[in-house]
């Protein structure tokens, strides 16, 4: 285990001490992973399969948005989805059903899990550093939580609608593996997530001199373009979808500008009461 003074510890003591780091999130993770399995039938109907269902609360707001501007013939306002979920191999629902448990573990126990980094971490900090603990791990789970709701609410609903509806020919109908619809809810949400945790990379990449605000601004452009790509990696490929996704990143860049702004004020803050 670790010594009581973090300064006297040897790398073989670190190497100790992030291993139970390790060994308790994988824990967290794994009790996390075992309540969402036990309550899998919540997990699925509720959760999982709700974007399938033309009840789902997006295609509700996004119906009455399409006849409030007079365009009535929308697949918004269909009655059902053209295609069916199916499982193709003896252990797919099994092996989704385990799958999806442990994802749905990450995310419930995220908190915990940035907890532990921070408790492994923190002892290389200073003391005026570490009494923020409380608002970096709140932050922290907030946005990944955010970006999770998003990408849930706004990505994963419209990547269904427009692939559900995209046809080559009448000839193919659409039967989905429940591998790959559960794989494409997945990575919206968690995708979504990370992107959200934007501010909190840049914050850490100013305190250490990887960034500056002046290099944001400059580079705004550059930012524009790979927004606009991420959005299109994660959404489908479609111009109104991109945009929507497009905005809340945008937005997430400029706080993050603003963010860099004040570690570098503070930053020099106490370089000036150093030299004084």
């Amino acid at each position: 285990m670790a010594k009581s003074n973090p300064n006297e510890m040897s790398f073989l003591d670190h190497l100790e001490d992030l291993r139970w780091h390790l060994i308790r999130v994988t824990l967290g993770i794994l009790i996390c992973a075992t309540i969402a399995f036990i309550f899998s039938g919540f997990v699925f109907e509720h959760i999982v399969f709700a974007p399938k269902r033309m009840d789902f609360p997006t295609y509700k707001w996004l119906c009455k948005a399409s006849q409030f501007i007079g365009i009535n013939d929308t697949t918004f306002c269909a009655t059902e989805f053209p295609f069916k979920i199916q499982s193709r191999t003896v252990a797919g629902q099994f092996s989704a059903d385990i799958w999806t448990s442990i994802y749905a573990g990450l995310v419930l126990a995220f908190p915990y899990v940035i907890y532990q980094l921070w408790s492994f971490i923190s002892p290389g900090l200073h003391a005026s550093e570490r009494k923020y603990s409380k608002g970096f791990i709140f932050t922290t789970s907030f946005l990944f939580f955010l970006g999770v709701l998003f990408g849930y609410y706004i990505v994963t609903p419209l990547s269904i609608n427009f692939l559900a509806n995209y046809s080559i020919s009448p000839e193919i109908s659409n039967e989905f593996d429940i591998s790959s619809y559960i794989a494409m809810v997945r990575s919206s949400c968690l995708a979504s997530g990370l992107v959200f945790e934007l501010p909190i990379i840049i914050y850490f990449f100013t305190k250490i001199g990887l960034v500056t605000p002046q290099v944001l601004k400059k580079y705004r452009k550059f930012a524009l373009v790979i927004v606009l790509t991420l959005s299109a990696i994660i959404t489908p490929p479609d111009i109104a979808s991109q945009i929507i996704v497009a905005i809340p990143i945008l937005i997430l860049y400029q706080i993050s500008i603003y963010i860099s702004k004040i570690v570098v004020k503070n930053q020099a803050r106490k370089q000036k009461r150093a030299s004084a």
